[in-house]
């Protein structure tokens, strides 16, 4: 890093050891140690926090760990500054590097990182170095208010920021109009095209939006046409957050490109396509994406779903499936037969808790088949067939040909019409293990829905083993989560009609760093499930009536899903809120 060095300005590792040692956080035997080993070292790659981060070592009297972030927020208060954290969800990126010129970022440790019309905050790793202040303020026309942040977030997204600012004013050098799908289409005789999918810098943006995205653990990747730019938006733990905001001809551009690479047709702007990607997260483990495109007012729509291996085949403990909830899933599951429901919302995690149950039932001595639409994620245990409308094969068409594949569990994406539901029964009823989703609100919803669909109340009777509703909610965050006295409405208000008594303290979301200030990290599911006992069989009948089966539920002791909720509210997992914010009203 290229710096003018002025006296007394710029951080020393001689003088933070020093300071370090009569501050009490490292002894002298140590820093005496790391002076002698860095004697002749080239230090102009790293900051001299980093080189004392690096060692590892920890406070002589609370043993705490020296972190680089314990380390930076020691020298910010000895600098009288705001410790910043570098959020890049939280930052706009087009702005805060229109502040400044890279070099003359790099050039002073700095990094523009909130900008208001008044205002630029900047964060610096050389918190004694106000050199640069004055100069900045005249350029911009704005005051400056310094904080200090950690030097590698600094260096790191300095860099990032940067790169992904040039690549898209490189890709959006050729300004062009809107392409056909655009309902307020303008024509602008002599503007050039728009940029080739394949330019490096539209590589280059893709590229970063998928390493950004599993960086931040994103379960979906929304790219979203508006009228005069793209929006790019990712779902962590359920909740969207808006990432970038890019020029219209670049948006379509990145859209061309990730067309390509999910084998799609990129001419094709007018009907909705699906496609797939497989690629290699930055940790070496290769994410799956699915693909679908939409037409809208104002151009093509994409999502990208991401499928994880890693939080897709997960355990039963991690889902949040223990106690006497895995035991009454494995129960209905581990039988040879009959017929399992797994039923929520789109994005409820049914997939994930299904892959997790056919991964354990999938052994050398079981033929374990699914029917899918689309494949999520390729398993190497099981059997994986994905439908075709285009040439008739069906749910129903693939559970009859799975008859004759000699299966011993077949799993069924999604039961949508009486013929595919029927064939699930024919299976059941000849010997076979089946498991589908459902999309209904709680557990005896998918009863009714079954009987709406016309299966006979018999045959429902007959192969039904039981019924599973899941939600997912997010956890808190166990680094900053507050312990507090729970309010007695709003626990009767999330248990209502049950009596169920009050713990004696909760938690709720606080917020830090390791949860980017949200409180939560993470999600978990919560479970109603329903065995079919007798005296539920006893309930279904050609009327359907869900009300009457969710008051023998509850006397056998089936948790609603609200109910499951605040099982986990009490054991400090999630809050109450959270709770009621994705759980419907029990109905009993």
């Amino acid at each position: 890093m290229n710096k003018i060095k002025l006296a007394g300005l710029y951080l020393s590792l001689s003088g933070l050891l020093k300071d370090l040692v009569a501050d009490g956080l490292l002894s002298q035997a140590d820093a005496n140690s790391l002076a002698a080993a860095q004697r002749g070292q080239d230090e102009a790659l790293l900051h001299p926090l980093e080189i004392i981060a690096a060692r590892q070592y920890s406070h002589p009297q609370t043993n705490s760990p020296l972190t680089l972030q314990a380390l930076s927020q020691w020298l910010a208060d000895k600098a009288q500054l705001q410790l910043a954290h570098i959020d890049p969800l939280r930052i706009n990126v087009p702005a805060v590097t229109g502040a400044m010129s890279f070099a003359y970022a790099q050039r002073y440790g700095i990094l523009c990182i909130e900008i208001s019309p008044q205002e630029l905050v900047i964060a610096s790793m050389e918190p004694f170095d106000c050199s640069w202040v004055e100069s900045l303020e005249q350029t911009s026309r704005r005051n400056i208010r310094r904080v200090f942040a950690s030097p590698a977030d600094i260096k790191k997204y300095t860099v990032e920021f940067y790169s992904l600012a040039k690549s898209v004013f490189g890709a959006g050098a050729a300004d062009s109009a809107k392409g056909i799908a655009n309902f307020e289409q303008l024509l602008e005789v002599g503007k050039l095209k728009d940029p080739d999918a394949q330019d490096q810098h539209i590589v280059n943006i893709v590229d970063w939006l998928l390493q950004y995205a599993f960086e931040q653990r994103a379960s979906d990747i929304h790219l979203e046409p508006r009228r005069d730019k793209g929006k790019v938006r990712f779902r962590i733990d359920g909740i969207l957050h808006l990432v970038y905001e890019l020029p219209d001809n670049v948006m379509t551009a990145m859209l061309s490109r990730l067309k390509i690479l999910g084998r799609m047709d990129v001419a094709e702007k007018r009907r909705p396509q699906d496609g797939r990607i497989k690629t290699v997260a930055p940790n070496t483990r290769e994410v799956e994406l699915r693909l679908s495109t939409m037409p809208t007012a104002f151009g093509e729509k994409l999502v990208m779903r991401i499928f994880d291996p890693d939080v897709l085949l997960r355990s039963f403990t991690q889902l949040g499936l223990v106690d006497k909830d895995h035991q009454h899933w494995q129960a209905m599951t581990q039988r040879g037969n009959g017929i399992v429901l797994v039923t929520g919302p789109t994005g409820s995690g049914k997939t994930t808790t299904l892959y997790s149950t056919l991964k354990s039932l999938a052994t050398d001595t079981v033929n374990v088949s699914t029917i899918e639409d689309p494949i999520e994620m390729v398993v190497d245990d099981f059997n994986q067939s994905q439908i075709q409308p285009a040439i008739e094969f069906d749910f129903a068409a693939g559970i009859r040909t799975l008859m004759r594949q000699d299966p011993d569990i077949i799993m069924v994406g999604e039961i949508r019409d009486q013929e595919t539901a029927e064939m699930a029964v024919q299976a059941a009823l000849t010997g076979h293990l089946v498991l589908f989703t459902l999309h209904t609100n709680d557990a005896p919803s998918a009863i009714s829905r079954l009987l709406d669909l016309g299966l006979p109340a018999h045959l429902l009777k007959a192969t039904l083993n039981g019924v599973m509703a899941q939600r997912l909610v997010r956890t808190l965050c166990t680094n900053c989560r507050l312990e507090v006295i729970p309010d007695a409405a709003a626990w009767q208000e999330l248990v209502q009609p049950m009596t169920v008594s009050i713990p004696e303290v909760i938690y709720q979301p606080g917020g830090c760093l390791e949860c980017r200030n949200t409180g939560y990290s993470g999600r978990q599911g919560v479970y109603e499930i329903m065995p079919l006992s007798k005296p539920l069989l006893a309930e279904i009948s050609g009327h359907g009536d869900i009300q009457s089966i969710r008051e023998v539920a509850g006397k056998l002791g089936v948790n609603t899903l609200r109910l499951a909720g605040a099982e986990k509210v009490a054991a400090g997992i999630t809050s109450i809120a959270e709770v009621m914010r994705v759980t419907p009203e029990s109905g009993r």
